[in-house]
């Protein structure tokens, strides 16, 4: 996986978890203090699109099977900040007594922060899930880059083998037409002095025509 998209989801989580926590608090405030702790919501959601787009470009640009499950990840991030967006424009439109605000604190909201946990948690889940699957086909690709090294060791061996025995195999014809050739002029050898010792005394005869 893409070390340069894990370090900005890194920075999204730390972001979407501090964001959350925000606004939380700032349900629970009035006047100034409300409007400073939604200004630095705000500031934080700007920061948390530019991350979104920064993974995503990074996703686009890595290889298909990597890209594919990235942009599946990336789809739930911005579930997420979609619904960060969301808080935070149910906790702007204000205008509501302390006791409306307590009463959609210790409902709407508890159960939106719920929410937004379990997805973080699913998020975070996937994200571990993606990281094995990642690391699996990394140790597959080795082990195939392993056996094609392997496969070509063995052929190159197969070939000095061969090469071998086609070598010892001429060798070896070469001795064996040595020697037929050492047994003819042995031979030849043996009939002459056979000749010159039995039959030439006694008698003429061409040596062509005997032989």
């Amino acid at each position: 996986m893409s070390q340069v998209f894990e370090g900005y989801e890194r920075q999204y989580c730390e972001l979407s978890a501090g964001l959350s926590r925000k606004c939380t608090a700032a349900s629970a405030l009035d006047g100034e203090l409300k409007k400073q702790k939604l200004s630095e919501i705000k500031t934080g959601l700007d920061d948390a699109d530019a991350l979104i787009r920064k993974m995503d470009l990074e996703a686009r640009s890595l290889q298909p099977n990597v890209k594919a499950m990235l942009l599946s990840k990336l789809r739930e991030y911005k579930t997420d900040l979609n619904n960060l967006k969301n808080e935070v424009k149910r906790v702007t439109s204000g205008n509501v007594n302390q006791a409306a605000r307590d009463e959609l604190l210790e409902s709407g909201m508890a159960d939106a922060m719920m929410v937004s946990a379990d997805q973080r948690g699913r998020l975070l889940m996937s994200t571990e899930r993606l990281n094995h699957s990642t690391d699996r086909i990394k140790e597959s690709r080795r082990t195939m880059l392993e056996t094609e090294e392997l496969g070509v060791s063995i052929l190159q061996d197969l070939h000095q083998q061969r090469q071998s025995l086609l070598h010892a195999h001429n060798t070896l014809l070469l001795c064996m037409a040595f020697l037929l050739w050492l047994y003819l002029i042995q031979e030849k050898t043996l009939v002459l002095r056979w000749y010159h010792a039995t039959i030439a005394p006694s008698r003429w005869i061409p040596m062509d025509q005997f032989i």
